[in-house]
């Protein structure tokens, strides 16, 4: 695949992005989208973002829990960029005609005061490099119709990236079994998601690894001061205007998000 077609498909996902418009699934092509293929569009399409007033604030890794995996079909971890205009803090209510097809994930943040270069970086060295933990939502949204998805279609779609949202509280991981932390979500009022921190590929640090480790390929580092969204802890939990969502992770705290 060339660069002018890396160039192309990027602009289209930016114009679905920014015009709120679904697209039809990018690996229905002829020719595919393999993996490798689909982050060269990926990185085109935040560099419109970018192009357009937004930095990066972060990195999200996508795709680490069965319960994710299995609902969506695609069955290996990916990652995605966080940019500025993607950040909402806790309680604040998110418009809902600003996505498309949203879904709600419960995870653990990273937030990091060392910088992480991979390869080599395992669960300790993302501890040693965490300033803090806490809990937060990441919205996740597909430009591709009816999310409709393949691996390569997600990629592309910045790992299906719509919005994130922060709690207040912020803990250091040094005295948590991170793997053990429970997490549960209400929607509502009415309990609809529980898991565990081990559903993040095992462990959420190690997800944090895999990432670096992953990036590092790429000769990209993950920096002191940004934010990892580590992966969600059970299934996705479709919204729309008016719904509130809330949950808690033990011994993190939480979060809450509500829909306008």
């Amino acid at each position: 695949m060339t660069s002018t077609l890396h160039a192309e498909l990027g602009d289209t996902l930016y114009r679905a992005w920014l015009e709120r418009a679904p697209i039809a699934p990018l690996s229905a092509r002829d020719d595919g989208l393999p993996l490798a293929d689909a982050y060269r569009v990926q990185q085109h399409f935040i560099a419109r973002r970018i192009e357009a007033g937004e930095t990066v604030v972060g990195k999200k890794i996508g795709l680490t829990s069965a319960a994710v995996q299995n609902m969506l079909g695609v069955h290996q971890p990916d990652f995605g960029i966080l940019l500025s205009g993607m950040h909402y803090v806790a309680g604040e209510a998110i418009p809902i005609d600003t996505l498309i097809a949203p879904r709600a994930e419960g995870e653990i943040a990273f937030y990091l005061k060392h910088d992480l270069r991979g390869p080599g970086v395992t669960r300790a060295a993302v501890l040693a490099a965490t300033d803090a933990v806490g809990a937060c939502f990441e919205i996740v949204d597909s430009r591709i119709r009816d999310w409709a998805i393949r691996i390569g279609d997600t990629v592309a779609d910045n790992a299906s990236c719509g919005v994130y949202v922060l709690g207040h509280e912020r803990v250091s991981p040094d005295a948590l079994d991170l793997a053990a932390c429970r997490m549960t979500l209400d929607k509502n009022g009415e309990r609809v998601a529980q898991g565990i921190g081990a559903a993040a590929l095992g462990h959420p640090a190690d997800a944090v690894a895999w990432l670096a480790n992953t990036l590092g390929e790429l000769g990209v580092p993950l920096l002191a001061g940004e934010v990892v969204l580590s992966g969600s802890l059970a299934a996705l939990i479709p919204v729309t205007g008016g719904d509130l969502l809330e949950m808690h992770i033990e011994g993190i705290g939480g979060c809450s998000v509500r829909f306008v």
